[in-house]
């Protein structure tokens, strides 16, 4: 559990933190997005008490960050941006080297090693020196590290990023799995991370919390959530102004390949409308999809919008 109140933090004369609250709870993939400057990186510098705090209070699985760092860190598996490692060691010696760093001997150092090895599959490359790693691999060695003490919070940065298709998943199954018994913070630019592995999205700009909610709820804010993109074999006027003429549709716009899409009022669900509308009019449908919503557009919205009311504060 980690919770944080009225958070800042100032470099001289910049603020990149800016008084923000809020808590995570068991079980929960929290997304932390951003453009660069946002406040991301110096928002979990703090949380992992690598960075002291201008003015606030954070605490991890009840420890105060502040005043008693040590203790909040060993509730805590980091991972850093590139999952940075001893290039010239193996991994077997990697895993043992942090986990003796975190005070384990013996046989209880062995069962850790054996236990993350398991977890995030390392069996066949435990004897490969780091540098000869794929980035796939140097990636679950880096989650292998943080989770050797079994930590309680885990915090990923950009996980994923380099990764390929095949890899983005192993490593995102991987993070759902954790998230049983742990809480877990990734902060990340790539977007489809928020839907593909988090319960959770919250967006900062300008050093505020602009967006916190469900990637469900984030998506919802798109203007095209709920459209309908529909590809007629034969499409005629009658069907466009029937489809016009639905209280339920805002817009109905056709491109230059003849797809043809249907914007609802309010974003709400218009897909039984529009598939009553096909079927009185006997239409042969070749392609028909609902979209969820876009959430680059999402993103550019709500960070671009608190930029412009920065300006306009200052101005």
């Amino acid at each position: 559990m980690i919770r944080v109140s009225n958070l800042c933090k100032n470099f001289d004369d910049f603020r990149a933190v800016n008084n923000i609250n809020f808590s995570v709870e068991p079980g929960e993939i929290l997304g932390f997005l951003g453009p660069n400057g946002a406040g991301k990186s110096t928002t979990m510098k703090i949380l992992t008490g690598f960075l002291s705090p201008t003015s606030g209070d954070v605490s991890v699985m009840g420890h105060d960050v502040l005043n008693n760092a040590i203790s909040a860190q060993r509730e805590i598996g980091y991972l850093p941006e590139g999952a940075p490692a001893y290039s010239d060691m193996t991994v077997i010696a990697s895993l043992r080297f942090i986990g003796q760093i975190r005070g384990f001997t013996g046989q209880e150092l062995q069962t850790r090693i054996d236990s993350v090895v398991s977890k995030v599959e390392l069996n066949s490359v435990l004897n490969k020196r780091v540098e000869t790693l794929s980035k796939g691999y140097c990636r679950r060695l880096g989650i292998a590290q943080a989770l050797i003490h079994d930590p309680k919070i885990l915090i990923l940065d950009e996980p994923t990023d380099g990764l390929d298709p095949n890899q983005k998943h192993q490593v995102r199954e991987l993070i759902r799995n954790l998230s049983a018994d742990k809480t877990v913070i990734i902060s990340t630019h790539i977007l489809e991370e928020v839907s593909a592995v988090c319960t959770r999205a919250m967006i900062l700009a300008e050093g505020n919390i602009v967006f916190d909610g469900t990637p469900e709820e984030l998506a919802e804010k798109s203007e095209v959530h709920n459209s309908v993109t529909i590809r007629l074999s034969e499409s005629s006027d009658s069907i466009l102004f029937a489809l016009k003429q639905l209280e339920q549709v805002k817009d109905v716009c056709v491109d230059e390949s003849g797809l043809i899409t249907v914007y609802p009022e309010g974003s709400k669900s218009i897909l039984p409308f529009v598939n009553a509308i096909l079927h009185e009019q006997g239409c042969l449908i070749e392609e028909l999809h609902v979209e969820k919503g876009r959430l680059d557009d999402v993103f550019r919205q709500v960070t671009l919008s608190s930029e412009i009311m920065k300006q306009g504060a200052a101005a």
